[in-house]
């Protein structure tokens, strides 16, 4: 069938990549669409031009296209209902409907809905003015996180260690420095513990586990710096164990998708949990209803079953007929290379090369923010580049990953040296 995919980060080059695999392509000798794309993602697919918040023209594309499937790759058109409108016309969607998608859309719709169900998250506070939300701090000790209710690009989010620094940082969320998705603010309680993410594909019914991640969201070495979208992420999170990921499996999915479905928005997609490993277990830090960016990147270097088929499963409601995926043993590590200023004020238009050298190397370069200036590739966005390498330990993913940045001609950009630096120094220590 021919299948639809929208967007232009390295996530949906990975998902191009991965679909122009899938029998759904290659057994019927179709075309894997893809708006607007990137450099890369053109490897694999046929690029058009849609305007993915014009809902008619989308849909009219897919009447004319004979779209079978259409995956959405970025969180925006599936919080604006894109699905919605796809489904009213009959287009099978791989994506949460509009309501549903409230999982990542706000903060507060989660928290609240974890409440309701009884799922473990930090506790929490909804201000919705600055004089609410600086009265609430009161209530909670350093250091505060704070966040955006709405989208930021996986950037509103401030953990700020006085009161001081926490009522400027209000300041700011309700000035206006994350937009609109500052107009309300989610105060948390800070959470000790480790990071993962986690993975599963639901139907709104059947849950299948989709793997496990840890990225960096910190710009600098050591987990330091400003947050971005991630600097590079590796698959699987071991520290996920195995019976972890059932708690988080028991306690957090299962309950979410059991109570969307009882509250009239079952889930369908892909559901994201950022987790925290907290000595009481497993808790809930926020959902994002579509792949990672750069998790997504790791997860397809290791998946070995149809990605097509799984998203047609999904869309079609009998993921409960589908074994769980399978995935290699190795473990996969991406360098995330980005252009000078990022996150602040990336500078573009650098020109980018030895991207061919680099994957002679056996590592898998995906595009996340490029362009074509005639013959020559260049920097067109803050993460431009997320090399991409598997191994069979994460220090020697890590190590044919670095190799294949060094060989990419990218001077006007820079990437973190220490991807994968906790899991690196535990395999050390195990031996």
């Amino acid at each position: 069938m021919n299948i639809l995919l929208l967007g232009s980060g390295g996530r949906e080059h990975a998902l191009a990549w991965k679909l122009a695999q899938s029998r759904l392509i290659v057994e019927a000798g179709d075309t894997l669409y893809a708006s607007p794309g990137n450099p890369g993602i053109a490897e694999h697919a046929h690029l058009v031009t849609l305007d993915a918040a014009n809902h008619a023209a989308v849909a009219a594309f897919c009447a004319d296209h004979r779209i079978g499937l259409v995956v959405i790759g970025p969180e925006a058109p599936l919080v604006d209902g894109l699905a919605d409108s796809l489904r009213a016309e009959g287009v099978a969607v791989f994506g949460p409907s509009k309501a549903a998608a409230q999982l990542e859309g706000s903060k507060g719709f989660t928290k609240d809905l974890c409440d309701r169900a009884g799922i473990p998250t930090a506790g929490y506070f909804r201000a919705a003015s600055l004089e609410q939300a600086v009265q609430a701090l009161a209530d909670f000790a350093p250091p505060y996180v704070l966040k955006a209710d709405g989208l930021a690009a996986g950037k509103g989010v401030v953990i700020a260690a006085t009161q001081d620094e926490a009522e400027a940082a209000l300041a700011d969320m309700f000035g206006g420095a994350f937009g609109g998705a500052g107009a309300e603010v989610v105060i948390e309680e800070f959470m000790e513990g480790e990071e993962a993410s986690f993975f599963a594909l639901t139907d709104g019914a059947t849950i299948l586990p989709f793997g496990s991640a840890q990225d960096h969201k910190r710009v600098g070495e050591g987990d330091t710096g400003p947050n971005t979208g991630g600097m590079g992420a590796y698959s699987p999170a071991p520290v996920l164990t195995p019976a972890l990921r059932a708690q988080a499996i028991d306690r957090i999915i299962a309950p979410t998708v059991r109570q969307m479905a009882d509250e009239g928005m079952p889930y369908s997609g892909v559901l994201y949990a950022g987790l925290m490993l907290t000595e009481e277990g497993p808790k809930l830090v926020e959902y994002n209803c579509r792949f990672g960016d750069p998790e997504c990147q790791v997860l397809m270097m290791r998946l070995e079953s149809d990605l097509g088929e799984y998203m047609l499963a999904c869309a079609e409601n009998r993921l409960g007929a589908m074994d769980a995926p399978r995935f290699s043993p190795d473990r996969a590590l991406t360098v995330v290379m980005a252009a000078n200023g990022y996150p602040d004020t990336p500078e573009k238009g650098g020109t980018i090369m030895g991207v061919g050298v680099a994957e002679e190397t056996g590592a898998k370069v995906f595009h996340a923010g490029t362009a074509m200036e005639g013959e020559h590739l260049v920097a067109d966005g803050g993460r431009v580049l997320n090399v991409t390498a598997r191994g069979a330990t994460t220090a020697e993913a890590q190590a044919r990953a670095y190799r294949a940045v060094d060989a990419i001609d990218f001077p006007t950009g820079f990437c973190r040296r220490d991807v994968g630096w906790r899991e690196v120094a535990r395999e050390q220590k195990r031996g």
